[in-house]
């Protein structure tokens, strides 16, 4: 033991700061800090842990402070000097970034849709409406579900889905969008659109309820987009299609949009171009209940508060609330089944209760 040395003091800052900056797992970095009081300091007044969260996310520069559970504000004469005032800010910034990226990172995967906020436009409201795309079955009660945009001659023209996320603050992996197939429309046409992109943001200002009855003409008034993913194109298939994004993104704020850019079918009826969506998944980490932000008005910044050190627990009533796209697509075999019986060679309306649709053995 006496022929141990402690490597930090043999290199110089430099060289110090290029090692510790090629970790990527935040887990190394909080071993780091466990080894000695010396490299815990190093790990703290650099602020390495919040260096790599926003390497990680860069949207974490628009955080303007951090807040801690029962934290309060010191001044220097009850801790003693200004130093002290700002190891204590350091600290605090080590344990928050830390978690958060232990967060970012091993969070349970999960459904990230909790409400609909508004449509670029829609055909015929509440029929249509884009609350239509939370419900993963394309029909309820014998009835069709799905969003409509309104027709339009030029096939150019993009339309927008606005949803709520069930946290404010959430790492987004991966989103699908299924394309709604006309059943009740001569050869079955599918609506889709050309290629999708989408959009992550928050609320101009802070909101009570951002939701309630979604509307028309809205998102763009009323948000801040502080990222847009690559253009993804779409096939005309009756299936969910998944657009898994380069990098996982931190939204922050809890708004997300659809942009369906450009259209492929016309109506036979009015000879109109359309896009029809039957259900829209986003499936990411809810960081909440152990983070949550606020908006620091007029400045657009966030305050990031850490609620809880505790990781969450996925709720009792499901283990993983994902759809199961098994079961959709046994629904859509024995759909198909009952159509061939009847001799009928395309998708028609049947005469099920909503209750029968899926045998009790069978449901979620």
């Amino acid at each position: 033991m006496e022929t141990c040395v402690d490597f930090f003091s043999w290199l110089d800052y430099d060289m110090l700061m290029r090692i510790l900056m090629c970790l990527e797992d935040p887990s190394d970095l909080v071993r780091v800090s466990s080894v000695s009081r010396s490299w815990r300091e190093f790990v703290i007044a650099n602020g390495l842990c919040k260096q790599l969260c926003l390497r990680m996310f860069p949207s974490l520069h628009i955080v303007d402070r951090i807040i801690e559970p029962n934290s309060c504000v010191k001044s220097s004469s009850e801790v003693g000097c200004s130093k002290s005032v700002e190891w204590e800010t350091l600290e605090r910034e080590h344990r928050v970034y830390a978690f958060l990226a232990r967060g970012c990172t091993l969070f349970a995967l999960r459904g990230c849709i909790a409400d609909a906020i508004s449509a670029s436009s829609t055909d015929n409201y509440p029929e249509e409406s884009i609350r239509n795309t939370l419900e993963p079955r394309d029909r309820v009660s014998r009835r069709a579900s799905y969003w409509s945009s309104k027709g339009q001659s030029n096939p150019a023209v993009a339309e927008t889905l606005t949803y709520k996320l069930v946290a404010d603050i959430c790492v987004i992996t991966e989103i699908s969008v299924r394309p709604f197939q006309a059943f009740f429309q001569l050869g079955s046409p599918i609506y889709s659109a050309k290629s999708v992109r989408f959009r992550m943001g928050h609320p101009k200002a802070a909101v009570d309820d951002p939701m309630g009855e979604p509307s028309d003409n809205c998102a763009d008034d009323n948000f801040i987009w502080t990222y847009t993913s690559p253009e993804f194109a779409m096939v005309q298939e009756n299936r969910l299609q998944k657009f898994e994004l380069p990098e996982p993104v931190l939204c922050i704020g809890g708004i997300l949009q659809v942009e369906l850019l450009g259209r492929v079918q016309r109506q036979d009826m009015d000879g109109l171009f359309y896009i029809c969506v039957s259900h829209v998944q986003v499936i990411g980490r809810p960081l909440s209940p152990a983070f949550s932000v606020d908006i620091i008005e007029p400045s657009g910044k966030f305050a990031l508060k850490a609620l809880s050190y505790t990781q969450p627990s996925l709720p009792e009533n499901g283990s993983r609330p994902l759809p199961d796209e098994l079961l959709e697509g046994r629904v859509r075999d024995l759909e198909q089944i009952v159509n061939l019986l009847r001799g009928q060679g395309v998708v028609v309306e049947y005469d099920w209760n909503e209750e029968d649709e899926l045998d009790e053995g069978m449901a979620l």
